[in-house]
């Protein structure tokens, strides 16, 4: 199924993106590499928690709501490493 094959993918560069921007916070403040660490654990979780529920949608409205929470996710994750920069 390609819809959910974009959405792995979707997801795989979100998380990759929010591991990146931590490790660079890290490297630029090394004081605030515990709460990268965190967020870097949160990240790892939800990736598994989504990818997990993505390979057990089975219709069009499943994926829509995955989709919009992803969304939702992707903004909330946005504000957290925001408030670490």
């Amino acid at each position: 199924m390609a819809s959910k094959r974009i959405l792995k993918k979707n997801v795989n560069a979100m998380i990759i993106d929010i591991v990146e921007e931590c490790f660079t916070v890290q490297m630029a403040d090394e004081k605030k590499t515990t709460a990268s660490d965190k967020l870097i654990d949160e990240a790892a979780d939800y990736q598994d928690e989504v990818l997990a529920r993505i390979n057990g949608a089975k219709n069009k409205a499943d994926f829509k709501g995955l989709r919009e929470e992803i969304e939702a996710k992707a903004i909330d994750f946005v504000k957290k490493l925001n408030a670490l920069g």
